[in-house]
């Protein structure tokens, strides 16, 4: 229905913005911190790597948020925790078959659905490939880290894997429901607001006129008009509603029938 969709939509747009949060470390990483931190010629900091930093700063984030799953994975990874599995590497490989800016679905897993959200890993830098493509090009640090089968033979404009965000369906759906009960509680609560102002109204405009009308027709009845011991009081005639225009006619019947009782008795 509309509100899952939404609910779905918005779940989207959060991955969407994870995303953007981890390009953003990348670029952090590229840009301010890779060149400061200081290796020695024996040593590799994977600090250094804007993917690994991107990763952890997720994970960190995962402590807060634990329902989005993120990961970085690459069909010939450098880290092998980024390698992509399964239905991943399918991802990976669809964009490699088409030129899409992202792929969003639901896949089954032993907890139940999940949607996901995918968007390509391009490399459109020349200078990353100074890393990645061969073993002797590469830092020797690195290598003796990683492997010599690890992240090499990539090449320019070349889809090397996907930024991957991941939520169960059962999130959407919670936040949907969450959304109909609050409109529902909200629409609950106006129409209660207005009963009792409606009944309010209906009483103090229409029920209590009337009833002080029945009130005077029963006391004049049974012949208790001005001169009795309790009067019959006259009715308010303000406003130009029907119970007014009522109001004036009683009162003008209760005279003329006054007069009448008083004619008949100075006889």
């Amino acid at each position: 229905n509309l509100l899952h969709k939404n609910a779905r939509d918005e779940v989207l747009r959060n991955a969407g913005v994870m995303m953007e949060a981890a390009l953003s470390m990348r670029q952090y990483t590229v840009t301010q911190v890779r060149d400061k931190l200081v290796q020695k010629e024996d040593e590799f900091l994977p600090q250094t790597v804007p993917a690994f930093a991107a990763t952890e700063m997720m994970n960190q984030l995962r402590k807060k948020y634990p329902d989005y799953a993120y990961k970085e994975a690459a069909l010939n990874p450098t880290n092998p925790r980024d390698r992509a599995e399964g239905w991943e590497a399918d991802v990976v490989n669809q964009f490699r078959k088409e030129t899409r800016p992202e792929i969003s679905g639901t896949r089954v897993t032993d907890t139940g659905l999940s949607l996901y959200l995918a968007r390509p890993f391009q490399i459109k830098d020349q200078a990353c490939l100074s890393c990645h493509t061969t073993p002797e090009m590469a830092p020797a640090a690195m290598v003796t880290r990683y492997g010599r089968d690890n992240g090499f033979g990539w090449q320019l404009n070349e889809v090397i894997g996907a930024q991957l965000v991941s939520v169960p369906m059962s999130l959407p759906v919670q936040n949907a429901n969450r959304a109909f009960y609050t409109f529902m509680a909200s629409l609950g609560g106006v129409f209660a607001a207005l009963f009792v102002i409606l009944n309010l109204m209906l009483y103090v405009l229409i029920v209590r006129p009337v009833r002080r009308v029945s009130s005077s027709a029963d006391r004049l009845s049974i012949g208790r008009t001005s001169s009795a011991e309790k009067a019959v009081p006259e009715l308010p005639e303000s406003g130009k509603d029907e119970l007014a225009v009522l109001a004036r006619s009683f009162n003008r019947m209760r005279r003329n029938l006054e007069d009448t009782i008083r004619s008949m008795d100075k006889r």
